[in-house]
């Protein structure tokens, strides 16, 4: 897999990839595509980082009920969708772009520190997901996340998680 950056609107990860390291699927799969990702290659200092994005559409169900007058895509989809970014970003350092290594992986939220919600997302709006690696210790990944919608930060997290067998869980 390419690490470097894609110049232009060219994907690194279309969705079809996506859907084979992750196990969400519609509507809990939140991320459409990945545009950079940096392998995090150094454990003690960390440099693994990603960018990716969802675009956020009327036609999801979680508008029917949030809000039917007013929709506004919940801040808890916005935290999910970054962690199934950070979830990429975690397996393609761990195992490369090897998908069937994916079948046997799942990973989990350990905690969710420091959230924020500053501005309101939208039907309309592509929320762009910003993570980089703060600490990463053997299958544990501690990861800094922000989230944007046209440059302005819209909701903050960091995120602890654990990638391990799935059938151990």
């Amino acid at each position: 897999m390419d690490t470097n950056k894609i110049q232009g609107d060219m994907p690194i990860m279309n969705v079809e990839k996506i859907r084979q390291i992750l196990p969400h699927r519609y509507p809990m799969l939140l991320v459409d595509r990945v545009m950079e990702l940096v392998q995090n290659t150094n454990d003690t200092q960390p440099n693994g980082y990603i960018k990716a994005y969802k675009n956020v559409t009327i036609n999801e169900e979680v508008f029917l009920g949030h809000f039917p007058n007013k929709p506004i895509y919940p801040g808890v989809m916005q935290i999910e969708g970054m962690a199934q970014a950070g979830g990429l970003l975690a397996f393609v350092s761990m195992f490369g772009d090897d998908v069937a290594e994916a079948k046997n992986k799942i990973v989990y939220f350990m905690t969710i520190d420091n959230v924020k919600f500053r501005v309101p997302v939208v039907p309309g709006d592509r929320l762009v997901y910003e993570l980089k690696v703060l600490k990463h210790k053997g299958n544990i990944w501690q990861l800094g996340a922000n989230a944007f919608v046209e440059d302005k930060l819209v909701s903050e997290a960091e995120l602890k998680a654990m990638i391990t067998e799935a059938k151990e869980s």
